[in-house]
């Protein structure tokens, strides 16, 4: 028999402004012995007591547990990692092999090469109507998350809060701890499309005072979600009342929008916002470049070189040949090929839309214009028990996806359609074929 919910949500209790409770709100299901808790017995020296309230990624589980199973043989199918399955431009691949012909194989400067910091700030100014300085408030790091991390770290510290809206990244509350801030996680709405309320927003930070830092993820990862201009203008009247609160803008999404304009705004470019915005992008998304590693974090000079101190202790630069990638990635690719490809996976979205109307129990209330993500609501099975469901998902039928818990949004469950038209059509045949003998 079909397993239904009432719905009780499991946060019952809970405000739509409320500290994040690292220890105890996700039970550890899909932990991996290698991401056991640090050990308390007396079996040699303990580890850094902070690492008890991290919690792992659970994509990064789920993945792991994917790779295992693929090592043991098993054929399975993921929605559960978002990188394309397109490969990068070739004009990128011929750069990173002709800076290795050319001996660009040493370190570069810490924030990065002056002909990737240049190209940077040439593609802000021209798409996006924000200027920097490129050798002054510009610095590449290591991956996009790299630089959310140091953005962090530079904004805020101990005792202070992080806003995090709800659904959001795992890696937001996490790294928010690791900086010694305390994440507060400000739920939203499904019939808004998981957007941020201005007027919740501002009920949320009139109540938490202490509060340095918004993130502020556009287009959404996990929701797929994209803030128009008009309703950015909005959060940013509200922040006007509150001048020492910095936005995290992370914007590595905003080449995948599937809106009439195909357009998403930068937060910094609104009237006043620039001074008070870390903007967060890089490579991944939209040039499929995942293992080149490569982002970069574009804020005003006093966060920008405190990211390059922090970087400079903790990796130093990003790789010479994967800077020279980035350059023609910036400078090389055509306009063309961005927009095909964003064609392609709004294709892929309508697919996996369409296929999830057929689901009974199965909810999509407002369908995402961004990203490469679907959160539908499957809280009317297993009791809204959303991590259950995906293992036993990912047992019965070998189809991975990642629990909704993890991401803030208990009773979903997150599905990148960033692979085949092929690959998505055997998820979708599991997914229903799984649901219907419940």
């Amino acid at each position: 028999m079909r397993r239904t919910l009432l719905r009780s949500l499991a946060i019952a209790g809970a405000t739509p402004c409320a500290a994040f409770a690292p220890s105890s709100a996700i039970r550890p299901r899909l932990s991996l012995a290698l991401h056991d808790a640090p050990s308390t017995s007396a079996e040699g020296p303990p580890l850094n007591p902070l690492l008890s309230q991290i919690k792992p990624s659970k994509t990064v589980e789920v993945f792991s547990l994917v790779k295992q199973m693929e090592a043991e043989g098993e054929e399975v199918t993921s929605l559960c990692v978002g990188e394309p399955d397109f490969a990068p431009p070739s004009c990128v691949l011929d750069a990173a092999t002709e800076a290795m012909r050319q001996g660009q194989t040493r370190y570069t400067a810490v924030t990065g090469t002056v002909e990737l910091r240049n190209a940077i700030a040439e593609d802000l100014k021209a798409r996006k109507g924000v200027t920097y300085d490129a050798a002054t408030e510009i610095v590449v790091g290591n991956g996009a998350k790299q630089c959310v991390y140091q953005g962090l770290l530079a904004a805020c510290g101990d005792g202070d809060e992080v806003i995090v809206p709800a659904p959001y990244w795992p890696s937001y509350p996490e790294m928010a701890l690791l900086v010694g801030a305390r994440p507060v996680i400000l739920d939203t709405a499904v019939e808004d499309g998981y957007l941020l309320n201005p007027d919740a927003l501002e009920k949320c930070l009139a109540e938490h005072r202490k509060a340095k830092v918004l993130m502020l993820c556009n287009p959404s990862n996990p929701t797929g979600g994209v803030h128009s201009a008009e309703l950015l203008a909005q959060i940013a009247q509200v922040l006007e009342q509150y001048p020492n609160v910095v936005v995290l803008a992370d914007e590595i999404y905003e080449r995948l929008v599937y809106t009439d304009d195909g357009r998403c705004a930068s937060f910094a470019s609104l009237p006043g916002m620039r001074e008070r915005t870390i903007t967060l992008n890089g490579f991944s998304k939209s040039h499929a470049m995942t293992g080149f590693r490569l982002g970069y974090l574009a804020a005003p000079a006093k966060f920008a070189r405190a990211a390059a101190t922090l970087q400079g202790q903790i990796t130093s630069c990003a790789s010479s040949v994967s800077q020279a990638a980035g350059v023609a990635a910036l400078t090389e690719v055509d306009e063309a090929w961005l927009e095909n490809n964003a064609e392609i996976m709004k294709e892929k979205r309508d697919y996996v839309l369409g296929e999830l109307a057929k689901m009974d129990g199965v909810k999509v209330a407002v369908p995402p214009n961004g990203a490469f993500y679907v959160l539908p609501d499957v809280s009317q099975y297993y009791d809204g028990d959303d991590t259950q469901l995906c293992l036993d998902l990912l047992k019965e039928k070998k189809l991975a996806l990642v629990p909704g818990e993890s991401f803030g949004a208990p009773g979903t469950v997150r599905i990148s359609y960033a692979t085949s038209m092929e690959e998505l059509g055997v998820a979708m045949t599991k997914l229903r074929e799984f649901l219907e003998g419940l």
